[in-house]
């Protein structure tokens, strides 16, 4: 690695050389909330960096989303004096910005200065559960969705709110003809765009990727939605939900497990009978599927949008093409494709916490060789005898510690670590007095 320069790791990946002494490659490392944080180096201290690893506070291990160092935290972060953390460049993750000529982006792996892993990164903690499924023989393939709601300068939402409307996706053009080549830089395939039924709201169909690299490319998604829109003067949210009465903002998964090449879902040439293995990995997320609300729906506004009437789940369930359900069992005769989706996470979920807890739960189940209830056709959200699914961010910090199973499979130190995190946000919430308080209270009590 000492050898390698960052020309040489440019050229590799097929990406141009800058045109000017402008060059920077950000260091991005995900943090809890999802985002990518880091420094910009310049060419020969990315090289150092590649060959020694670069320092970095530890203090990006214990921010909130606004940027307020969690002080629950003693062995890094703000109590412990911030101190460093080494972070080691995966050059298998350089990519070009467009929108930034000349500068790249590089993720990367913390480890701690006494060089032991950081059992606290959200991208390490998808890798050590893509390895328990691995020892079971499997490799996952996912692809994400992405609801997202643009803005234009003032603030205006770019639709009305018509979903799949062919007029109203032109809106969009100028903002989709920046992203796409963004996303090509980034070696991220968008399968298709489409409205949705909230004003302003955009799917963003991702194209299916092996392990790790599917959190990469949703990881590069929303950095680069975000600044593509900025570079246009518009604005980017993935807030679960924006407006009361308005369709909030989703992350389905699309997940399948393979062997040896071949789609394990899927069942022998013309039975549509689920696979033992699809079964087991329905059965799998099903049982863990409370626990890992907190992870999939990570904030106080993440339950906003999991109400009835608005397709967002609400309660344990599954069935075939049933996008009512948390679980979708999807067929068909292309056997390659069959898969489940996951509905019940929102756009604002880390996806890399996302994949961990899908991935943990389904290789519980494939493991246990479970099998799932019956089906539910119809309206799930209408079964008053489903199970019900936490409601709230404090439903879903009790349902995460009454699941040991689940815990012990994201592993418990991060677990630990990622209590923590959603603890400060209850605490958060509960200190701030909001506009609808004011105007609901303010004459009357």
């Amino acid at each position: 690695m000492n050898a390698t320069s960052l020309s040489e790791l440019a050229a590799a990946a097929g990406a141009r050389a800058p045109d000017d002494g402008g060059e920077f490659v950000l260091l991005g490392l995900p943090d809890v909330n999802g985002s990518v944080r880091g420094k910009a180096l310049r060419p020969k201290a990315f090289e150092v960096a590649l060959a020694r690893g670069s320092v970095i506070t530890d203090l990006l291990l214990a921010l909130d989303p606004t940027d307020t160092p969690i002080a629950s935290y003693e062995r890094f972060g703000i109590r412990s004096g911030a101190g460093d953390l080494i972070v080691r460049p995966d050059p298998s993750t350089l990519r070009e910005l467009t929108w930034l000529p000349g500068w790249r982006i590089c993720l990367c792996t913390p480890v701690w200065p006494d060089g032991s892993s950081c059992e606290l990164s959200s991208r390490e903690t998808l890798r050590r559960a893509l390895e328990q499924l691995a020892d079971l023989g499997y490799e996952s393939r996912a692809a994400l969705e992405y609801e997202v709601r643009v803005r234009d300068a003032g603030g205006q939402p770019l639709s009305s709110g018509l979903s799949y409307s062919l007029g109203e996706v032109a809106r969009f053009e100028r903002f989709v003809a920046a992203l796409v080549p963004a996303l090509d830089a980034l070696e991220v395939e968008l399968a298709a765009v489409h409205t949705e039924a909230g004003p302003g709201l955009l799917e963003l169909v991702l194209a299916a990727r092996d392990g790790l690299r599917a959190a990469d490319d949703a990881a590069f998604v929303k950095l680069a939605v975000k600044e593509v829109a900025a570079s246009l003067g518009m604005q980017a949210s993935f807030l679960a939900k924006t407006t009361a009465g308005q369709e909030g903002s989703s992350g389905h998964v699309h997940l399948s497990c393979w062997a040896d090449g071949v789609n394990a879902f899927a069942a022998d040439a013309g039975e549509l009978e689920l696979s033992e293995t699809f079964g087991a990995a329905i059965a799998g997320v099903l049982e863990r599927l409370p626990a890992a609300s907190l992870m999939l729906n990570p904030t106080i506004n993440s339950y906003k949008r999991l109400v009835p009437g608005w397709f967002a789940p609400v309660n344990v369930s599954w069935g075939i093409e049933n996008r009512s359900c948390a679980v979708r069992a999807i067929q068909g005769e292309d056997r390659s494709r069959w898969r489940i989706e996951c509905r019940r996470p929102g756009a604002d979920a880390n996806p890399y916490l996302t994949l961990a807890a899908l991935v943990v739960s389904i290789t519980g189940g494939i493991r246990d060789r479970a099998t799932p209830p019956a089906p539910v056709a119809g309206d799930a959200s209408e079964r008053a005898d489903l199970p019900p699914l936490p409601g709230s961010l404090e439903s879903a910090l009790r349902a995460f510690d009454a699941d040991p199973t689940f815990r012990a499979g994201v592993g418990e130190a991060f677990c630990d670590y990622y209590r923590i995190s959603r603890e400060w946000e209850l605490s958060a919430w509960r200190e701030a007095v909001s506009d609808w308080e004011r105007e609901r209270y303010g004459r009357v009590v």
